[in-house]
């Protein structure tokens, strides 16, 4: 028997369980009739999905993916290098467990961020028309899966999975920002702009309200014919919505040695980090939670999920100053839970079977100079950055573009943001279609212009 409890007290969990659906959302009994392709919604979409791993504060490529170990010494690689599965290609040292799967990534090495300055560009910029990628995706695909009611766009801080963990960084720029895209297409994000405990009606539009309000009365006198069992198809279709799209964001449903493979805390020994730079906390607060963003995030994808950003505390910033530590002992502290937990992400989508509907994205808003400052830091770099992609049937186990000798710039092909932006709504959307559909808006289909990068696409 399906049960809301006191509905004049409606909390979080309440509306996880609804998904977020609107009234028209009732008559899901033909997408559970179809499958869960959301392809079948007659919506221009793959059936692909996106984990966006944002970098917040620029990690530096000498000291992550382009090493550069025979530059000048005040250029040097400062962590030193690791062999990759690639013959020829090097890591930096603080990635061993990537290195080891470098067969299924591409490492972009001429990927220009375009300024240097810390914002949140990648995600939210001028090539976005001002909205987030997540709204854009969301804006074609609906606001949720028509079966499980997952929220198409997802926005992940690491307060999602650790209440005690820093509000999630915003002032550089607004990661839950819909531009032209609608209100509609606002990410879902499960740490309640701050709180995890606060009530999601706080943080929904009043129309938005009232919609849910009459959905669960709708649910209610939907009890009865489930019980009768009258309608099978829509006692299945309100089955997916009410079970799965809540229980996704609780990792207390995954399997417990699932949670542990994750665990990035054990990676690091977090005594060992110095508290006196200002960005200590979110040091510590991405050891913790970073394997549980992106486990969470994979649950999320797998349930429907299409657009699933996860940004990271600011602690890829490595100036070496009063805030930040410098190049050698940031790496200490953010390389290996990196490293591990996108290594974890990148086993658990292939033994699921995922590889080749879900494409990772990893990036940061700038790079690093090639010259290392007097205190040991790198400071921020617009003319070349860190770009790692995998999975969703790109062309991986390869490199795109080299840089020049001291790392800080490209050397002949360039890939920017908007190639970026295109590749990625061209894994998501069958363009063919969304370039007739009628009612598609200028800004989605500016998004597909650009030519994606090269060689990352096709056979």
């Amino acid at each position: 028997m399906l049960s809301f409890g006191d509905r004049s007290s409606l909390g979080r969990r309440d509306f996880l369980r609804v998904g977020g659906l609107g009234l028209g959302s009732l008559g899901l009994s033909q997408f559970a009739r179809a499958g869960a392709a959301l392809s079948d919604s007659g919506r221009p979409v793959t059936d692909k999905s996106v984990i966006f791993v944002f970098l917040h504060g620029g990690p530096s490529q000498f000291e992550t993916f382009d090493p550069k170990p025979d530059a000048p010494v005040e250029t040097r690689t400062v962590t030193g290098t690791i062999p990759t599965k690639l013959p020829g290609v090097n890591f930096g040292a603080s990635f061993p467990e990537l290195a080891k799967r470098a067969d299924r990534l591409a490492i972009v090495r001429s990927y220009v961020p375009g300024d240097a300055s810390h914002d949140i560009k990648p995600v939210v910029s001028k090539a976005t028309s001002g909205g987030s990628l997540g709204a854009a995706y969301s804006n074609i695909a609906g606001g949720n899966h028509p079966t499980s009611g997952m929220p198409t766009n997802v926005l992940l801080f690491p307060r999602s999975v650790d209440p005690d963990s820093e509000p999630g960084l915003t002032k550089f720029g607004n990661f839950a920002s819909t531009g032209p895209f609608g209100s509609a297409t606002s990410p879902f994000d499960p740490a309640g702009g701050g709180s995890l405990q606060e009530d999601m009606r706080l943080h929904l539009p009043v129309d938005r309200l009232d919609d849910r309000r009459t959905l669960l009365a709708a649910l209610d006198a939907a009890k009865l014919h489930i019980e009768d069992g009258t309608d099978a198809y829509r006692t299945k279709a309100l089955s997916l919505l009410l079970n799965g799209a809540g229980d996704a964001f609780d990792l207390k449903k995954e399997d417990p040695a699932i949670v542990s493979r994750y665990d990035t805390a054990s990676r690091v020994n977090l005594a060992k980090f110095d508290p006196k730079w200002t960005n200590y906390k979110h040091y510590i607060g991405n050891a913790k939670t970073l394997g549980k963003l992106l486990l969470l995030a994979r649950r999320l994808v797998e349930r429907g999920a299409g657009f699933v950003t996860v940004t990271t505390g600011f602690v890829w910033d490595m100036h070496s100053d009063k805030n930040n530590a410098g190049v050698a002992e940031g790496l200490s502290y953010a390389g290996p839970p990196l490293d591990h937990a996108l290594s974890m992400l990148l086993d658990d989508l292939q033994e699921r079977g995922l590889s080749e509907k879900v494409t990772v994205v990893v990036c940061g808003e700038i790079g690093r100079s090639p010259k290392i400052n007097k205190n040991g830091g790198r400071d921020h770099w617009g003319n070349l950055g860190t770009l790692l992609l995998s999975g969703g049937g790109l062309k991986c186990g390869q490199v795109i573009g080299k840089s020049v000798a001291n790392g800080g710039e490209p050397d002949g092909y360039t890939a920017r943001i908007p190639n970026l932006v295109s590749s990625l709504m061209h894994n998501l959307f069958d363009v063919g279609r969304l370039r007739v559909q009628r009612g598609v808006s200028r800004d989605v289909l500016q998004l597909i212009e650009p030519e994606p990068i090269r060689g990352l696409h096709g056979s």
